[in-house]
């Protein structure tokens, strides 16, 4: 695992500050030009399915492109919502105390930058709080912030890790990813039943191998829960 460390900057990648608009994200100017219409998305829709060898004007085809363009102002939702600001309220109030915090199997539901198909997985997201906490659910928003843009997965990885340690600047911070990539799954080399690992690994977690020995642990770590009715 720990040969899956990241290794970028430890720091936060912001490059795209959104807004939103009628329920779709909306990027400031690219350096390409202006955003195209939903109307230009549209009939670009309509040129890949002619280029596929089929006609959009028929019947099963016709709402396609609306519904191609919504599925795509859903799954690039990420580029509309600042990750830093997810974290910035926090808990002080905690007793003191200072032992791993971990959320395990988010889910993680990403696009591959490279060919544009889906990276489907977990993420497990830890730190050592430093006098505050933040709530749990301000972690999992902070995935999908960062996972519902094009991505590379080891990309991914750093950029939740890095957000955490900046932002709540606790002891440690580590994030694991586990996921599968339909690049290589439904085209190319075809290998079904295969994930991609990465991890990175900040503070006492890189520092402290009986820490980082801990959070694997947890990881791994399967409870049996009962229910009482």
């Amino acid at each position: 695992m720990r040969g899956c460390v990241g290794r970028g900057p430890n720091s936060l990648e912001l490059e795209h500050e959104m807004t939103f608009s009628m329920g779709e994200p909306r990027p400031a100017t690219p350096a390409g030009g202006g955003r195209p219409s939903r109307e230009e998305a549209e009939e670009a829709v309509r040129t890949l399915i002619r280029w596929a060898g089929d006609d959009p004007a028929r019947e099963g085809l016709l709402e396609t492109p609306k519904r191609v363009t919504s599925a795509y102002a859903e799954w690039f939702a990420g580029y509309a919502h600042d990750p830093v600001a997810m974290l910035e309220r926090t808990f002080e109030e905690t007793d003191g105390y200072d032992e791993i915090v971990l959320l395990r199997n988010i889910r993680v539901e990403s696009i591959c930058e490279h060919h544009m198909a889906p990276i489907v997985g977990v993420a497990h997201v830890a730190y050592l709080p430093y006098r505050r906490v933040v709530g749990i659910s301000k972690l999992a928003r902070l995935v999908d912030a960062f996972a519902k843009r094009l991505q590379i997965q080891e990309k991914l990885t750093a950029q939740i890790a890095n957000t955490v340690h900046d932002v709540l600047q606790p002891r440690g911070t580590a994030v694991v990813i586990e996921a599968a990539h339909q690049c290589m799954t439904t085209r190319g080399v075809h290998k079904p039943g295969v994930t991609m690992v990465t991890s990175r690994m900040l503070g006492a977690f890189r520092d402290n191998p009986s820490t980082r020995r801990e959070l694997l642990s947890m990881i791994s770590y399967r409870a049996s829960v009962t229910h009482d009715d």
